[in-house]
């Protein structure tokens, strides 16, 4: 029988994904998943090789990840059923299918937080990075919280395509090449110097907050119909599919001081879009399911360099909140069960 490529089975993948579910505090969820995972090693026999060998290298997997100070007591209870008496040559395969687990959940959350248009664009910030960049025209932009951004200056035309996340913009004058970031959704053209774009997907979002833009959407711009929307200082725009909707009022200096003190400052926003903005700026990953969180909304200052702290915030603030760290690479976010 031909062997696998252990980087394309998803055996070890898979056992770390039963790892994750078997650590939950619920006693019905964690009962699901018991049987969830019986049933898992019963259909197949390299399943329950694998599931033996993890609990003989229960221990090693703790050196591999005791940076991350991860519980693996669930992952035991679990694995203590396993039945006896399988092959011990396969032993061996499931050593290494542990080992490729173990590995394998950093590993595959870093290639999701890094996907490849962030690795390859031309200025990028990392995971809780803030990072500040003089263009060729002497315009300046800062980048923060896994963010990348793609140049295309020329004689012609100076534009900026924003591929992920959040960018501070300080325009440089220069009349005869307009300056412009782009996103999916639509275009900005300076008019003025200081304002702020984030890319979210399914809409982006500017903050002007010195002089004014003009702004497109994609849709409008493919159509080439539609006039150009200007929008000036202290008001903020979202540009999606519909096209440009109606400005709102920001505080610009409240927008200032949050970018030069490192903060995350939200109004009566969903949580979920909120702990979006805090993943970018961990090394791991905050998972949840939106659906568990829908209708709890969020106003709050939050310290983006210390997304533990930020965490607990929202727990105090929503005592219906569930954070569970399994590793450093991966927290839980849910809500409580009756």
């Amino acid at each position: 029988m031909r062997r696998a490529n252990p980087r394309s089975d998803p055996l070890a993948a898979r056992a770390a994904a039963w790892i994750v579910r078997l650590t939950g505090d619920d006693n019905a969820e964690r009962a699901r998943a018991h049987a969830g995972f019986a049933a898992w090693k019963a259909a197949d026999p390299r399943h329950a090789a694998a599931a033996a060998g993890m609990e003989r290298l229960l221990g090693q997997v703790d050196a591999l990840r005791g940076h991350a100070g991860g519980s693996t007591r669930p992952a035991r209870a679990a694995l203590a059923t396993v039945p006896a008496g399988r092959a011990r040559a396969k032993r061996a395969g499931a050593a290494v299918a542990l080992a490729l687990a173990a590995l394998a959940l950093p590993a595959w959350l870093t290639l999701h937080a890094w996907p490849p248009a962030y690795l390859l664009a031309d200025v990028r910030a990392g995971a809780g990075q803030w990072h500040s960049r003089t263009l060729p025209d002497g315009s300046r932009i800062t980048l923060h919280g896994a963010s990348a951004v793609n140049l295309h200056f020329d004689e012609r035309r100076r534009t900026v395509e924003l591929v992920r996340g959040d960018i501070l913009v300080e325009v440089a004058k220069d009349p005869g090449r307009p300056f412009v970031v782009e996103t999916p959704q639509g275009s900005i053209r300076a008019l003025g110097t200081r304002f702020t774009v984030a890319r979210g997907e399914q809409a982006t979002v500017l903050s002007m907050l010195e002089s004014r833009v003009a702004v497109r959407s994609a849709a409008g711009t493919q159509a080439k119909a539609g006039a150009e929307a200007i929008v000036g200082a202290g008001q903020r725009v979202a540009i999606d599919a519909a096209g440009v909707h109606a400005p709102e009022p920001i505080d610009p200096a409240a927008i200032d001081d949050a970018w030069r003190l490192h903060q995350l400052v939200v109004s009566d926003r969903p949580l979920g879009e909120v702990l979006e903005q805090l993943n970018r700026h961990r090394r791991g990953q905050i998972r949840y399911d939106p659906a568990r969180l829908d209708g709890i909304r969020v106003s709050a200052v939050l310290p983006l360099d210390d997304t533990d702290r930020a965490l607990r915030l929202l727990q105090a603030s929503f005592p219906q909140l569930r954070v569970r760290t399994l590793t450093a690479w991966l927290v839980l976010v849910d809500t409580k069960t009756d």
